[in-house]
C-alpha cells in the first residue's frame, strides 16, 4: 500500500494552485506520524482551524493514525475525499488533511465569508409584510427559505455550473405539488451549460428559456423569500445561485408584473384598484408619446378645437419637427435617468432636480421644446415605473411606438399593438402560456388576475401551471 509523502504532496497541491499567496500549508511532525494541512486563508476560518483542528491533533498524547485524527477534529462537515478532489475542496473553503501512514484524505469544511445580514431589498420595498431579503450567501438564502417551510416536502437539489467559477446552484421545489417534468427539464438545461463562469443568476436566463433573443422577460426574479415561498406553493420552481441575492422562478407569466408584494398584505379591493392603475400606467408609458405624435402629425382633425389651438400656439415657434422634439425630450429624460443611477445619491438627486426643472423650464422658455410635449413625455416616463421590473422592456417599446406613430400614425400603432399581442400569445415556457390566464382564458385563475379576490376564495392552485396537487385549502 502506497502512503503519502506529506511534503511532496503539499508541494504538488500548491503547484496546482499556482503557489497563490493565500495558500497556507502546515506540517505537524510528531514522533510516529507527519500530518499535513493545506487550505486558503482568504476564506477559511483561521480561528476554527486552530481551535478545532490543529490544537486537538497536536496536543493528543496517544498513538495517532487517520481514524483517530478523524475523531479528534471538532467540526460538523467532515468527509473523506479522493486525491483528484483535493484542489476542488480547498477552493471551496475546506482544510485538507494528509498523513504519512495512510492513503486516505480528510477534508473539513470551515468556510468563512463576510456575508451581509438579510435586509429589506431596495428593489421591492413593502409597507406591510416581511422585510427580509436574500443575500449573496447561498447558505443564508437556503436558511431564509427553510424557515418558511417546516416541512420535508421542500426539496433542494444541488448543481455546479461554470468551468472556472464552479458556482453552486440550488433548484428548490415542493415535491408533492410541482410537476416533475418541469424539474427534469430545468435540470437538463442547467447540466448542458458549458460556460467559463456564472457570476450572477442572470447568466442562466438565456439557457433556461426557449427564446433567448426575445425582448420580453420570460423568467421571474425576486430578492424576497416570501415571494419565492408563494410561487413554490403555486407549483413553480426556484433557482438559487451563489453570490447573488436574485432568485429565479419558472414558469413565468406576464401577469406577475402587474402583481406586487403589497397586494397580498392589504385589502384585496384596494389591490385590484392598484392593478388597474399599473395596467393603465404601463399602457400610457408604451403608447402615450407615440399616440401624441400621431395625433399631432396625422390626425389633428380629431382633437378638440381648444386643445388643438393650445398645441398650435405652443409649437409654432419650435424650430424642430414634432417627431424630433419628442425624441429629443425622451432622450433627455433617459440621459438624466442613467446619470442619476450612476452618480452618488446626493449628487443624483441634485442632477435630477437641475435636469428636470431647470433644463426643462429653460428649454420651454427658449422655444426649443413645447409644454405639451414635455408633459406627455414626463407622464410616460413616470408611468413607466408603475411596473419597475419591466422598465427596460417598456422603454424599448416606447421608442418603437414613437417611431411607428411618427411614420404611420394611429393605424400603425394599432397594427403594432396587434402584432406584439400576437407575439406574446405565441410564447410558452415550461408548458405555460405567457398571457395566461387571459389567453387562454381561465376563469378560476382570474381570481388573482387584474381583479383580486379574497384569499378565502382562492381554494385551488392556478390551472395555468402544470401541478400534481390542485387543491391548496379546504
Amino acid at each position: 500500500m502506497n502512503f503519502f509523502n506529506v511534503e511532496k504532496e503539499i508541494k504538488s497541491i500548491k503547484d496546482q494552485l499556482h503557489n497563490s499567496f493565500d495558500v497556507v500549508d502546515r506540517v505537524l511532525n510528531l514522533k510516529d506520524i507527519s500530518v499535513g494541512f493545506i487550505y486558503l486563508k482568504s476564506f477559511t476560518d483561521n480561528l476554527i482551524f486552530s481551535t478545532a483542528i490543529y490544537q486537538p491533533i497536536s496536543s493528543y498524547e496517544g498513538k495517532l493514525d487517520f481514524d483517530v485524527i478523524k475523531k479528534l477534529v471538532q467540526a460538523n462537515d467532515i468527509k473523506e475525499i479522493k486525491k483528484e478532489e483535493i484542489v476542488d475542496n480547498i477552493l471551496k473553503g475546506g482544510v485538507v488533511i494528509l498523513t504519512n501512514n495512510s492513503n486516505k484524505i480528510l477534508s473539513v469544511d470551515i468556510q468563512k465569508f463576510n456575508a451581509r445580514a438579510p435586509s429589506e431589498p431596495p428593489t421591492t420595498p413593502v409597507i406591510q409584510g416581511p422585510r427580509e431579503g436574500f443575500t449573496e450567501d447561498i447558505k443564508t438564502n437556503i436558511g431564509l427559505l427553510r424557515k418558511r417551510f417546516y416541512s420535508a416536502d421542500l426539496v433542494l437539489k444541488n448543481l455546479t455550473v461554470g468551468k472556472r467559477t464552479q458556482t453552486q446552484i440550488i433548484i428548490a421545489y415542493l415535491d408533492s405539488v410541482v410537476d416533475k417534468r418541469i424539474v427534469k427539464e430545468i435540470e437538463k438545461k442547467l447540466k448542458k451549460i458549458d460556460i467559463d463562469g456564472v457570476v450572477d443568476s442572470y447568466y442562466l436566463i438565456p439557457f433556461l428559456i426557449d427564446r433567448p433573443n426575445s425582448l420580453f422577460k420570460q423568467v421571474g426574479n425576486t430578492e424576497k423569500p416570501d415571494i419565492v415561498c408563494a410561487k413554490l406553493l403555486e407549483g413553480r420552481v426556484a433557482i438559487m445561485v451563489d453570490n447573488t441575492p436574485m432568485v429565479l422562478t419558472v414558469p413565468f407569466v406576464l401577469l406577475e408584473e402587474l402583481q406586487n408584494t403589497n397586494d397580498y398584505y392589504t385589502n384585496y379591493i384596494y389591490s385590484t384598484l392598484l392593478r388597474f392603475v399599473r395596467l393603465i400606467g404601463s399602457l400610457f408609458a408604451i403608447l402615450g408619446p407615440g399616440i401624441y405624435i400621431a395625433l399631432q402629425l396625422f390626425h389633428y382633425n380629431i382633437l378638440p378645437l381648444k386643445y388643438l389651438i393650445t398645441i398650435a400656439d405652443s409649437t409654432q415657434q419650435i424650430p424642430f419637427t414634432p417627431f424630433i422634439e419628442i425624441l429629443f425630450i425622451s432622450l433627455l429624460f433617459q440621459i438624466l435617468y442613467e446619470v442619476s443611477l450612476r452618480l452618488p445619491s446626493y449628487l443624483g438627486l441634485a442632477t435630477s432636480i437641475v435636469g428636470a426643472l431647470i433644463l426643462g423650464d429653460t428649454g420651454v422658455k427658449a422655444g426649443l421644446i413645447s409644454p405639451p410635449a414635455v408633459i406627455v413625455v414626463a407622464i410616460a416616463k413616470i408611468a413607466l415605473y408603475t411596473i419597475p421590473e419591466q422598465s427596460a422592456q417598456i422603454t424599448v417599446l416606447q421608442f418603437i411606438f414613437l417611431l411607428i406613430g411618427a411614420s404611420v400614425g394611429l393605424l400603425g400603432i394599432i397594427g403594432g399593438s396587434i402584432y406584439f399581442i400576437g407575439y406574446l400569445n405565441s410564447i410558452e415556457n415550461y408548458r405555460t402560456p405567457y398571457l395566461a390566464p387571459f389567453s387562454p382564458f381561465i376563469l378560476r385563475d382570474n381570481k388573482d388576475g387584474i381583479v383580486k379576490v379574497s384569499l378565502t376564495s382562492m381554494k385551488e392552485r392556478p390551472l395555468s401551471f402544470e401541478t400534481n396537487n390542485k387543491r391548496r385549502q379546504k
